[in-house]
């Protein structure tokens, strides 16, 4: 079947060529044989039976992206759930990491490899308890290509590999020094980038060595950057207002009722309840952060039969979080004597919401550590290929605040209260000296280790007629542990309005597979593959996959897949202690019932983790057709679905706000003590868990196009087309399809003009429109579907560089991403992660970002 060598990035595989694992010869002709992410069969053709978008070093490249986050999320196969460091706050659990979600299964449903193994997960969970690979920890200048397998690969891989498979192969046999500096600045604001690589190696008869040294530092991009998008009161846009009840001032109890300070500025007094607090320009949308990396890979051939491998990286990562400053509410139990010489109503005061402003914003510190060490032998045993290796790997994570940091304790708040030296009314700036004696410091600490060993087999197993049947099978084992320990002062109460995560847990897993690859035909391949899995915590599971790649004709293949898969509870909802989560809705209850609290406040919730849950489980289907009539064009077209049951998940807030707050006696939903004359009190904490509760099923198709054009002495252009259409997306008997963060259309087109020394690239992205708001009278319940919203309009970004190679030593890349510095669609948000004006997880704010690159090779 003919196939062209044009623009890499193809869901049809066309860039599955270079190997996984090394080189290996057959004895009689010397043909090469690999293994292609998908398979554990090395095999001397370049595709197999299931759809990879492949993305080379030099599309990397093209894209002009240092960071593998940004480069990742522009691919359509992407979807809701990933996170970034965008939005890092004092409220996210898993500060400086960033992950990938695909198909929007989220980043615990897609499985992230490098040279084909598994990585330590973070230390620290997302969104309480969703366990990742960090893959900040991963510098692009060390990856020979990035392979995303769009199937359901647990047959293979086994947990986690539900929505797919991101492969990142790093770069190996190297000969020479590479050198690579590179400057960026974001137009209108202090964001910059810097970046500086160190490549290195040296192959002969007897191995390879190489190694890769990585530099990378962006400044902080700030919400007071941003003009509208950096505030919470959305209103004057057409947006709601997110401002916080906990505010500065504040409002009292007092003899029971509750007051507003008599100093609240009538734009923040809400009906003489609360007094509200923008939080919107303390917050940083990117931190500044700062990586080192060293990546190092070599190989020694004992004989022409027997090779020796190891692999070692480090990585440094240090970032920053934070929010406005510290909130407290009547959880704190704050009072304020009669006696205190500021205090206006002349007796014993208890304080409801306040927030100490004077004390500053609250930053977090934040540096993790990763090392991951990869030794094995390989070699060949008459038609058989083997490998088998040890794998070490670790992820340690340190958060820090200290005194100078906006961390305000509340028993040394009370004291200095009681001692009439803080005062709390009118919105007092406090001295220096005071606000030293309320602040303290703060430590979360969290690792996470694996250690694994794998051996494997591939090779001809036997023959039917005249065809070969190739098998692959082996076996692995795998111990993990991970522990995420707060500062002892939160555990006891004395921080307040910061979202604070506890878990502990570890397990041992071992599981055993085999692949088979049978030429039913010439034309017709079929794929069996199975896999057995045992977990100490949950037990055993055994996954299946049959698949198919079909040669109708020379310029015509069909394929197709069947498969199930699992996850295996993650040990962050294993092993969760109580944490919290702050959400913004409405107390339906108590204002039907007392009149207040009529409009969007903050609430906390706490979470624990539950060992009895069971493991998600999946099943995936997967047919396309590729068409490549000649070597310069192809076209393919793959339509999925994934159906996920058991899905672990927070029990719905709404539905435990329904079933428990209008109980003022309720352990569930716990409110303070009611105000003379009413029945309920406000709502102090909700409790809630993690269950197998819930589905999920997507179903969709992926659309690729790619064509190269010879135009003679003026160079030739490569064009290319990366297109993912959502069909439909349910989940919990709701239909998510156009929907909040699920917009049902995702391309990357791709243009590249290479002429002698000189190239220029063109890159449109386009995230299509999705409903608005997801809960649209922010009661907790989601109401999509009894309900419209306005629309989250598209966005194009268009991205341009050039290159021009002065000679074989050094070459020079300018470079605009987002060239008509478009802004993010404005959106009203879900209060809870979205609360400035625009989708953060789904658009990037940054705006225009110009670069420059200088590579010079010895």
């Amino acid at each position: 079947m003919k196939r062209p060598q044009y623009w890499q990035a193809s869901a049809c595989a066309l860039a599955i060529s270079m190997a996984l694992a090394p080189t290996v010869f057959a004895a009689e002709e010397k043909v090469e044989r690999i293994e292609v992410t998908g398979s554990r069969i090395k095999r001397t053709d370049l595709e197999g039976p299931s759809p990879v978008q492949s993305i080379n070093k030099d599309d990397i490249a093209n894209m002009g992206f240092d960071n593998l986050q940004q480069l990742l999320e522009r691919m359509p196969a992407n979807g809701a759930g990933a996170f970034s460091t965008r939005g890092n706050s004092q409220d996210s659990t898993a500060n400086g990491a960033a992950s990938i979600s695909l198909r929007g299964l989220g980043p615990d449903a897609t499985l992230v490899l490098i040279n084909g193994r598994r990585a330590s997960v973070s230390s620290f969970a997302e969104g309480i308890t969703n366990s990742f690979v960090d893959i900040n920890n991963i510098p692009v200048s060390a990856i020979e290509r990035i392979d995303i397998l769009k199937d359901g690969a647990s047959a293979i891989y086994g947990s986690d590999a539900i929505a797919g498979v991101v492969n990142i192969i790093l770069k190996k046999d190297i000969e020479g020094i590479e050198v690579n500096l590179g400057y960026g600045k974001a137009s209108g604001t202090g964001y910059d980038e810097q970046t500086a690589s160190l490549v290195w190696g040296t192959k002969s008869d007897k191995g390879s060595a190489s190694v890769i040294l990585d530099y990378f530092k962006n400044d902080t991009l700030a919400a007071t950057d941003l003009g509208r998008f950096g505030t919470a009161d959305q209103s004057p846009y057409g947006g709601e207002d997110f401002r916080s009840s906990r505010g500065f001032p504040g409002y009292f109890y007092v003899g029971g009722v509750q007051t507003v300070d008599p100093s609240c500025p009538d734009a923040q007094n809400i009906d003489d309840e609360v007094c509200v607090f923008d939080y919107g320009p303390y917050n940083l949308v990117v931190p500044e952060a700062e990586r080192v990396g060293a990546i190092g890979q070599f190989e020694y051939n004992f004989t022409d039969e027997l090779t020796a491998f190891l692999e070692v990286a480090a990585q440094h990562n240090t970032s920053k979080a934070g929010g406005a400053p510290t909130p407290l509410d009547e959880g704190a139990g704050l009072t304020v004597p009669g006696t205190h010489p500021n205090n206006p109503f002349g007796m014993d005061v208890k304080i409801g919401r306040f927030r100490t402003v004077d004390a500053g914003a609250r930053r977090w510190d934040i540096e993790s550590d990763t090392t991951r060490i990869v030794a094995g032998l390989r070699g060949t045993i008459k038609d058989w290929d083997w490998e088998a290796s040890f794998q070490k790997g670790r992820s340690e994570s340190l958060q820090t605040g200290d005194r100078n940091q906006g961390w305000v304790r509340t028993d040394f708040l009370q004291a200095e209260i009681d001692a009439g030296n803080y005062n709390p009314f009118g919105g007092t700036m406090n001295s220096q000296d005071v606000i030293d004696r309320i602040t303290t410091s703060l430590v979360r600490q969290g690792v996470s280790h694996l250690t694994s060993y794998d051996a494997s087999i591939t090779g001809e197993a036997f023959t039917l007629g005249d065809r070969s049947i190739m098998m692959a099978a082996g076996a692995e084992y795998r111990e993990e542990d991970v522990s995420d320990i707060p500062d002892d002062q939160f555990q006891r109460g004395l921080i307040f309005g910061t979202e604070a995560v506890s878990a502990a847990a570890d397990r041992d897993q071992y599981a055993a597979y085999v692949e088979f690859s049978i030429p039913v035909t010439d034309d017709f391949e079929l794929q069996l593959a199975g896999r057995y899995d045992h977990y100490s915590d949950f037990g055993s599971t055994t996954n299946p996959k049959i698949a198919f790649q079909w040669g109708i004709m020379d310029e015509l293949t069909a394929r197709g897949s069947w498969s199930t898969g699992f996850r295996a509870p993650s040990l962050a909802q294993i092993g969760l202690g109580p944490s919290q989560e702050s959400s913004f809705f409405k107390d339906n209850y108590r204002c039907a019932a007392d009149g207040v609290d009529c409009e969007a406040l903050d609430y906390n919730t706490e979470f624990a983790g539950n060992s009895e849950l069971d493991a998600e489980e999946s099943e995936t289907w997967n047919v396309g057709v590729i068409w490549a009539p000649t070597h310069k064009l192809d076209m393919g077209i793959d339509i999925f679905s994934i159906t996920q049951d058991n899905k672990i998940d927070k029990q719905p807030l709404g539905a435990i706000y329904d079933a428990n707050c209008n109980d003022q006696n309720s352990t569930i939903c716990e409110r303070l003590a009611p105000q003379p004359g009413q029945t309920l009190g406000p709502i102090d904490v909700i409790h809630s868990s993690f269950i197998n509760l819930s589905s999920q099923k997507v179903q969709g198709a992926d659309i690729s196009a790619h064509y190269g054009l010879e135009l003679d002495n003026y160079g030739d252009l490569k064009f290319g087309l990366e297109w993912s259409y959502l069909y439909s997306f349910e989940k919990d008997h709701l239909d998510y399809t156009g929907e909040y963060k699920f917009p049902q259309h995702r391309w990357l087109a791709t243009t590249n003009w290479q002429m002698d020394d000189f190239s220029a690239n063109l890159n449109i992205s386009y995230i299509g429109e999705f409903e608005d708001t997801p809960d649209i009278d922010f009661d907790g319940t989601l109401d999509f579907e009894d309900n419209k919203s306005r629309m989250v309009d598209s966005q194009v970004l268009v991205d341009m560089s050039g290159s021009y190679r002065f000679s074989d030593t050094v070459k020079l890349t300018l470079g605009v991403n987002n060239v008509f510095d478009e802004e993010p669609p404005f959106a009203i948000g879900d209060g809870d992660t979205d609360l400035y004006g625009y989708v953060i997880s789904v658009h990037n704010p940054m705006g225009r970002y110009i670069y420059s690159k200088l590579t010079v090779n010895f």
